[in-house]
Parts: C-alpha cells; structure tokens; sequence
C-alpha cells in the first residue's frame, strides 16, 4: 500500500455557491490570509499563465486603469501565477515602465507568488497540458467570502475587464433588489423579474405587474430600476 504521506493531495475545483478555499500565501504587497483579510468586500480573484509574457501584461495594465472602478463597487484584485516574489516585483516593475496611449499605469494591487502550486490547486488553476503554469481563471468571490463567478480563458485570449466588472455590478443588484439581469445587460438597462411558480401567480403577475413592469408572457417580465 502506498504510504499516504507519498500520495499528492487530491482538490476539488470550488464551484458556484461554495465558500472560497482558504489560504495563506506572499504576495508583492505582502503577506495574505485569504479570504479573511477581505472580509466585508467583494474580489477578483485571477490566475495568469506566467510573468514576463505579453497577454498577461496587457491584462495587468487593464485590471490596473480599471482599479479604481472596481474600488467604488467595493470590489478588491487580486493577481496569482506559479511565479517566485522576486520574479513578480521585477515584471511588475517592468511593466510600469511601459506607456500605453501615452499613459503609464502602476500595478497597486497585490500578486501572489504560488510556487508550491498551492492555491492554484485548490482553485484548480493549473493546466491540462502546461502542469506548471496557471490557465486565465477568474474567481468572483463575495463579503462573506462565497464563489459567485467562475471565468475561464484559453492562453491566448486576454480578458475582458469590462466583463468581469459587469459581472459584479450584475451579482450585486441581484443581492440587493433581487432581480436577475437578462443578456447583454448593461447597468441602467431593464431587468426581468423570476418566473411565477404556482397558477395564482401567474395571474397575479399577468393582472398585476407592478410598477415599471412590462410582461411579455406570464414567465417573462421586463422591470425598468
């Protein structure tokens, strides 16, 4: 029998609705204990394949501009690839230096250095082929620490930073008005309302709407926020 010391631990990829895994790690703004530290905020959790590389730093510098407006939806960043802290200061340095539209933008938010391939197995980040390097995982986590959002990217497609914002702005209306948002939802654009479930609520919904309603059928209802 295989001694269970000798055995490599087996983890299953977190999915929607479960609690964040937890983990202590180092990054380039120093030590973290996830997902206590964050308590009370909502984060972008996201893995990059490797520093040093020229998707990775276009997505670095557009997570970084967008900052700010992820800050206002109290939302926090946080950066992960199978990199040693040295390697991530001197990228992140490098990086600075590039201008992009004639800006230059610094890398404020914190990257985590996961040689042990910690936290990239428990979030399963790694990849099938490329075992040592982290695929284009984004993990949505909210204040009480629960996976609401999980996106995958292949190696060669940067992402979309305009997304994931939209994605929280999405979640959180949810939380607090307890609407859904349709396709192509943009924050400003109507909402539609749950499905009735029982014979009188349908009648209910088709006789009585609300306000701002349009009912389309009797499972589907427009609301203008």
């Amino acid at each position: 029998m295989e001694n269970n010391s000798t055995q490599e631990k087996e983890y299953r990829m977190p999915m929607i609705g479960d609690p964040a895994p937890a983990f202590r790690a180092m990054t380039t703004n120093g030590k973290v204990n996830f997902p206590e530290d964050y308590k009370g905020q909502w984060v972008v959790l996201f893995s990059h394949p490797a520093d040093f590389t020229p998707v990775c730093t276009t997505e670095f510098i557009a997570f970084s501009k967008q900052e700010s407006e992820f800050e206002k939806l109290n939302t926090k960043l946080i950066g992960l690839s199978i990199d040693s802290l040295h390697s991530h200061l001197a990228w992140l340095k490098s990086v600075e230096k590039i201008e992009i539209d004639g800006v230059k933008i610094p890398i404020k938010f914190p990257v985590i250095a996961d040689i042990s391939m910690q936290v990239a197995k428990k979030y399963g980040m790694l990849q099938t082929v490329a075992k040592t390097q982290t695929i284009r995982a984004v993990f949505i986590i909210d204040p009480e620490g629960i996976v609401r959002a999980i996106l995958y990217y292949p190696m060669s497609t940067g992402r979309n930073i305009e997304e994931i914002k939209r994605v929280i702005q999405s979640l959180q209306l949810h939380d607090t008005e307890h609407v859904s948002t349709p396709a192509n939802w943009l924050p400003g654009d109507k909402v539609v309302l749950g499905a009735p479930l029982t014979q009188d609520e349908i009648k209910e919904r088709m006789i009585n709407p609300g306000n701002n309603c349009e009912v389309k059928d009797w499972y589907l209802t427009l609301k203008k926020m």
